[in-house]
């Protein structure tokens, strides 16, 4: 299942430093790499605002 980031992120960087594939792009919000993700969930359980959601 793909995971997307919502409006929600805060931009902290934690999705970034947990995913094990560098999938996490940085920008105004973080974007996930659909091409890179393995879809592990590492990114949405170590989210602190719950801004990954699946889709």
């Amino acid at each position: 299942m793909a995971y997307r980031i919502t409006d929600e992120c805060l931009g902290c960087g934690t999705c970034l430093e947990s995913c094990p594939n560098e999938a996490i792009i940085e920008g105004e919000i973080y974007v996930i790499d659909q091409e890179k993700c393995s879809e592990c969930g590492t990114c949405l359980e170590s989210c602190p605002t719950e801004a990954i959601v699946e889709e």
